[in-house]
């Protein structure tokens, strides 16, 4: 299987914070079946300050440590951008990390406040694909306007945007209402990856199955291992093609 979204890298965001840590989340990404890791630290200007000059460097230091260790996990990277509006100059100058490729259109993973959808939210949706990059919207169902009202993603739905749910919503470990909205926005098949947004062991761990289970009793087995397979291929082979 392969995490499209996940923090595994240590020191650059609320992920592990040293690289022992990182390697046992490593570990057990690979132990519950994962074969490659796309790490997306938080872009998050003012917070997190990871951009495409610094994410590569951990990146490196973590796969030779776990080329050291003889942990098969392959790891490409990303980021999980927060909308501000210091990501517009970002974009523009090559400093926000992509996933890869859907359908022809550059892929950046978004994500929305945990409170609200911001207002003008649909007018960078439409600024982004102007520039043939697609947002694909990192765990709805968590958002607190989703949660109150799912109607609130039809016009991102109907913009294109692409989404991502969290295995572990639709396993239950976000509560009940984060729950029934990963499983109508999977029902509705609006969710094109399945990922773990994995940040530690003990709460938040890279695992995809429990959520798996879920989605292939909504959607069938075929379609939901195309969350976890086929899908999140297609988005990152085109950039991380060495990873086969």
């Amino acid at each position: 299987m392969i995490d499209l979204h996940c923090h595994l890298l240590p020191g650059v965001d609320n992920g592990p914070d040293t690289m022992e840590e990182a390697v046992a989340l490593c570990q057990h990404a690979v132990a519950a079946g994962i074969t490659h890791s796309i790490v997306t630290p938080h872009v998050h200007p003012w917070r997190y300050e990871s951009d495409t000059r610094t994410i590569p460097v951990v990146v490196e230091a973590l796969r030779s440590e776990l080329s050291r260790q003889g942990i098969p996990l392959k790891l490409g990277y990303s980021g999980e951008v927060r909308i501000s509006p210091e990501i517009l100059p970002m974009v523009l100058s090559g400093h926000i990390p992509l996933h890869g490729e859907w359908q022809g259109l550059r892929v950046l993973l978004l994500e929305f406040p945990h409170s609200h959808i911001l207002p003008d939210t649909d007018k960078l949706v439409k600024w982004l694909l102007q520039r043939n990059i697609v947002p694909m919207i990192a765990h709805p169902e968590r958002n607190k306007d989703v949660m109150r009202d799912i109607s609130r993603l039809h016009e991102f739905v109907q913009l294109g945007c692409l989404f991502q749910v969290t295995a572990g919503s639709l396993a239950g470990r976000f509560g009940e209402l984060a729950e029934l909205r990963a499983r109508e926005i999977g029902s509705e098949v609006w969710a094109i990856v399945l990922a773990s947004d994995a940040h530690n062991l003990k709460a938040r761990p890279p695992e995809l199955s429990e959520g798996l289970a879920v989605a292939e009793s909504l959607i069938g087995t075929p379609s939901a291992r195309r969350l976890v397979q086929e899908n999140p291929w297609q988005i990152v082979a085109t950039r991380f093609g060495e990873l086969q």
